[in-house]
């Protein structure tokens, strides 16, 4: 199991600045492959903008990450044919080790993890699609239909049998999950508790100065948060409209890009310029 769970906060109005469904899906497929790359555990889209109902931004984002972090051969049986799809093409594929390309039964390797969907209920079990030209089976379990589940392989034979297992168990990245929140960054902070939470902003410290403090707490933390602002508002902007100052709800707000040449820094353009940086301080 990962000994700490990585989160990043997303605000609803990445989408907003764009107005075709294409380039917005482009937008995401950046933020989905730099959570997977920089092994973000989960990705919390939260609403920014008060003034009006963020539920369609929050909603698209949320389907098009969870479609990108969904192994192509489930996505058929995952998903329906929904407008917002439309562009999912140009989604870029994650490679991470639960996307396998392997889709041959005989290829398959004891102890292997695969993720799956159930298909069917059978007196001795459920048949579960695991990617392969065969189904296999979950033995004396009645699972419910239609459900993506984590399986690992327990026999390679004329029939193919896996037992379910937590994802939490798996050594290797397995993954994002998808929280939509319909609060403010403000409440998810005050709800969530995490041991450690950074904020990116233009107006925190120079991450080289604080870097040594932030990777002693690192060491010790089994939560992490690391937040990150619109290109038209920062964080500090949007706490202080909810009566809080960033620097007192948070534990260190971070300028991971000092001296930036460009007016504002677009969303996906922080996330990956902040994850690196923290990446290369933290893994040292």
């Amino acid at each position: 199991m990962h000994d700490r769970k990585l989160s990043i906060t997303i605000p609803a109005s990445v989408v907003s600045d764009t107005p075709h469904l294409r380039e917005k899906t482009s937008k995401i497929g950046l933020i989905g492959r730099a959570a997977a790359t920089f092994k973000i555990d989960e990705i919390i889209i939260y609403p920014d903008n008060p003034k009006t109902n963020q539920k369609q931004e929050i909603d698209l984002i949320g389907l098009l990450l969870s479609y990108m972090e969904t192994p192509q051969y489930l996505r058929k049986r995952l998903f329906k044919l929904e407008p917002e799809l439309q562009y999912a093409g140009i989604l870029p594929p994650l490679r991470t080790a639960h996307h396998p390309l392997e889709r041959m039964m005989k290829k398959l390797k004891l102890g292997e993890y695969r993720e799956g969907v159930t298909l069917s209920k059978k007196l001795d079990g459920t048949l579960v699609d695991i990617g392969v030209e065969q189904t296999a089976m979950v033995l004396n379990k009645q699972l419910p239909i239609d459900k993506r589940i984590t399986v690992k392989i327990t026999r390679v034979d004329h029939q193919v049998e896996v037992e379910t297992v937590n994802r939490e168990e798996i050594l290797e990245f397995w993954g994002y999950s998808v929280t939509k929140d319909e609060q403010s960054f403000g409440k998810i902070l005050k709800r969530r508790n995490f041991d450690l939470t950074i904020a990116t902003s233009r107006y925190g410290s120079l991450f080289s100065d604080v870097a040594e403090e932030i990777s002693a707490r690192w060491r010790k933390a089994k939560t992490v948060l690391v937040a990150f602002g619109a290109p038209n508002q920062g964080l500090h902007e949007m706490v202080r409209r909810e009566g809080l100052d960033l620097k007192s709800i948070v534990d260190f707000v971070v300028n991971t890009i000092p001296s930036q040449g460009t007016e504002t820094i677009r969303t996906e353009e922080a996330l990956i310029a902040s994850l690196a940086v923290l990446n290369a301080q933290l893994h040292h």
